[in-house]
């Protein structure tokens, strides 16, 4: 089951993932909310379409813009399974 470890703590979980250029997306509800604050970043993939950013801040300690999602992915049917769903970078460990 993957997992995305910040700082120690699991902050996302899930056994239902996809996988996209190599990256495990987690769905929206795998999150542990409390640990992801929006920013305004972004930045544009040509196939994927616009991608938002978060935060994610354990014990003090953040991972800037350490994970990215896209909101309104593009019509390619690869893109629309990631609507909305969370992939890691930036120091958050992905475990599979």
């Amino acid at each position: 089951m993957p997992r995305a470890i910040w700082n120690g703590q699991v902050v996302a979980e899930t056994d239902e993932y996809e996988v996209v250029e190599g990256n495990i997306y987690f769905p929206p509800d795998s999150i542990k909310a409390e640990f992801f604050t929006p920013i305004d970043d972004q930045t544009i993939c040509p196939w994927k379409g616009t991608a938002s950013y978060y935060d994610v801040t354990v014990d003090g300690e953040t991972s800037k813009g350490g994970a990215w999602y896209y909101p309104e992915p593009k019509a390619h049917p690869q893109a629309q399974k990631i609507k909305d769903y969370v992939a890691f970078w930036r120091g958050v460990q992905v475990e599979q």
